[in-house]
């Protein structure tokens, strides 16, 4: 190797020691002076270095074993130095994962639970600009506060965003890139923009799809009365007076789309291959 090479190795490696050591000595803990801002950082928490934009630390609680990463940001408030009142207003359970980069902007009252994981990105939010006044500049005009709550367990994918007076049950998951407003039951898989419930856990079934309303599809005997068959369900679907659940099957009624003159019927039956 040449004098040059083993001068770039050398200082390569002094340089990722140095970050190293500069990471951990920048790291936010109950051990450090930047950790007693906090109204609780429980034991092990840690919030990484480089850390992002936090203010409005004595209404922020961390519980213990969170951890928090690299430039995520987490404030209390419109602005450092603003007196919140006596309670806290960010609280974040404990043995949790914050993604890098991710934003939780509290107003009023944010609740994390225990055990919630996110990816990168996340956005986490109690409070949105409103538009009431068409003649007011929207960023001019007060915005409005609505408290969001995470159940324990959750898991919020990458880039999600969890906008004002979202209730999210245990045991949750959102997809990534979601846009999430609402209550939302325990063990739902949350998914689209806007959010909707795509699968629910029964006990003893599994995972539903939520057109099944949380209840097994049931399979009646040949020849017994009960529930259609999707053929059958498919065939029937159209027939005169039958418009409520025909959009939801895919098959438009036959008031939205006459029937063409000559043609015998609302809609044609496919035989089953």
């Amino acid at each position: 190797m040449s004098i040059r090479g083993v001068v770039r190795r050398a200082a390569g490696s002094l340089i990722h020691r140095g970050w190293s050591a500069i990471r951990t000595a920048g790291a936010v803990s109950p051990a450090n002076p930047a950790g007693y801002r906090f109204r609780r950082l429980g034991d092990g928490a840690c919030l990484s270095f480089p850390v992002g934009a936090i203010f409005g630390e004595a209404w922020i609680e961390i519980g213990e074993h969170t951890l928090v990463g690299e430039r995520v940001s987490i404030s209390a408030g419109m602005g450092p130095g603003v007196d919140l009142g006596p309670d806290s207003i960010v609280r974040i359970g404990g043995s949790c994962s914050i993604g890098r980069g991710s934003h939780i902007v509290g107003h009023q009252s944010i609740d994390i639970g225990d055990h919630v994981f996110t990816g990168p990105y996340v956005y986490i939010t109690d409070q949105n600009h409103v538009y009431d006044d068409p003649e007011i500049p929207i960023g001019r005009q007060w915005p409005r506060n609505n408290p969001v709550v995470i159940g324990s367990g959750s898991w919020l994918g990458t880039g999600s965003i969890i906008l004002p007076g979202t209730r999210i049950g245990r045991q949750c998951v959102v997809a990534g890139g979601a846009v999430v407003r609402g209550e939302f039951p325990d063990h739902s898989v949350i998914a689209g923009v806007p959010a909707k419930v795509v699968r629910r856990y029964v006990p003893g079934d599994g995972w539903l799809p939520s057109h099944l309303n949380g209840a097994r599809a049931e399979h009646p005997e040949p020849g017994t009365a009960g529930i259609a068959d999707p053929v059958e369900a498919a065939g029937t679907a159209g027939r005169a007076g039958t418009t409520g659940d025909v959009e939801h099957a895919g098959i438009l009624s036959s008031a939205e789309h006459p029937v063409p003159p000559g043609t015998a019927g609302s809609v044609q039956r496919v035989a089953p291959a």
